[in-house]
């Protein structure tokens, strides 16, 4: 086989290897209890923790209205960010996925290859993370966490407000775009607090994320402008601690 015949095959074998990762994504579990795949919602799944559904990427509903997280949030930016650039996401991950599929099926040049696995991985991260978002906020938060989770913070950061001050600072941290995260090692399964630049670009790998603050600026402009810190502030009065709480045991069980 000559080089060029080598290139191809090779390239070939990335597509196989995105699609299979896909299907793992779609049976199991996006980066831990991130989002629920299910190829058929059940009744008693709640619809804004679906993120894929029926062979393809779904747009979550939002779990309250648009207005509901006035005044800390504002109407408008909810929901262009829901509607506008999280199904952006959405759209960006089934069309990538599809490129794949093309390639592998030998349809589609496989020098294509790297650019579509690269565009898959920025879109699902970005609608895995912004599916934990959503669910992350209440209208009604409580003041902090209960049960197992109060423990774990408290072992790896010796009080919740040490955690919080920790978590804020990594938010404000991240250079250009991308997130402040919470979340569950899954070597030691402890809580480790990271940043992470884009969407897919985590700074631990494996890193199961139980409380994310975006930090793209569409997340907060239109009411924050360029005072990105009282975004976070803001958003850490809106944490849903029940939604914190569900996801670290799911990731400690897993």
């Amino acid at each position: 086989m000559n080089s060029r015949g080598a290139d191809m095959n090779r390239r070939r074998f990335i597509a196989l290897s995105s699609l299979a990762a896909l299907g793992t994504i779609s049976q199991a579990r996006a980066t831990g209890p991130s989002i629920q795949p299910q190829h058929k919602m059940t009744k008693k799944q709640d619809p804004s923790t679906v993120g894929y559904a029926d062979g393809k990427y779904v747009l979550p509903p939002l779990p309250y209205a648009y207005d509901a997280l006035e005044p800390m949030l504002d109407e408008k930016t909810v929901r262009i960010h829901h509607d506008k650039h999280h199904a952006a996401y959405v759209a960006g991950a089934n069309a990538a996925a599809e490129k794949l599929r093309e390639i592998a099926d030998g349809k589609l040049d496989a020098s294509a290859t790297t650019n579509w696995v690269r565009n898959l991985s920025f879109n699902v991260s970005g609608h895995v993370l912004h599916t934990i978002y959503w669910t992350n906020m209440t209208p009604d938060p409580k003041k902090g966490p209960q049960g197992p989770l109060v423990d774990a913070i408290k072992e790896k950061f010796g009080s919740l407000e040490a955690m919080m001050k920790e978590f804020k600072a990594a938010s404000q941290g991240v250079e250009g775009s991308g997130w402040g995260i919470l979340g569950v090692d899954p070597m030691s399964k402890t809580l480790v607090i990271c940043g992470a630049e884009k969407h897919q670009n985590l700074e631990i790998p494996g890193l199961v994320p139980i409380l994310v603050c975006d930090v793209w600026e569409h997340a907060y402009y239109l009411k924050h402008q360029n005072l990105r810190a009282d975004y976070i502030e803001d958003f850490c009065r809106l944490i849903n601690w029940d939604d914190v709480e569900r996801r670290y045991q799911e990731a400690m069980a897993s």
